[in-house]
């Protein structure tokens, strides 16, 4: 008797919106020589313990998430991936601020100012 297992696939550690992977887009566009891709990473600062921090990364870490997407190579850090599990991220622009704006069901709460959060 042979019995056959199929997996489920696995979600996506981070959901982009089409604004976030337009910005990476224009990230890569002007990115600095030897930059390969944008990474998500949750450094731990901030009052809430836990930041975003976006920055460009120019080596591949075989335990990061990679997520291609239409303009460039896009890194989810692999000791933060728990915390961003189902997390929306989006690039948002107004008349006073532009940024990455996060939607993470995984934060339990974060600071007043919204630099920070906790799992």
């Amino acid at each position: 008797m042979t019995t056959t297992t199929t997996r489920r696939p696995r979600p996506a550690a981070i959901i982009l919106t089409p604004s976030a992977e337009e910005r990476i887009a224009k990230l890569m566009a002007k990115a600095p020589e030897g930059a390969i891709g944008v990474k998500l990473s949750t450094p731990r600062r901030g009052c809430s313990g836990l930041a975003y921090s976006v920055d460009y990364v120019t080596e591949a870490d075989p335990m990061d998430e990679r997520i291609e997407t239409p303009g460039g190579t896009f890194f989810v850090d692999g000791g933060s991936v728990l915390y961003l599990i189902g997390s929306t991220m989006s690039w948002v622009e107004d008349d006073f601020t532009a940024g990455f704006v996060f939607e993470n069901p995984n934060a339990k709460g974060s600071c007043g100012c919204g630099e920070s959060f906790m799992v």
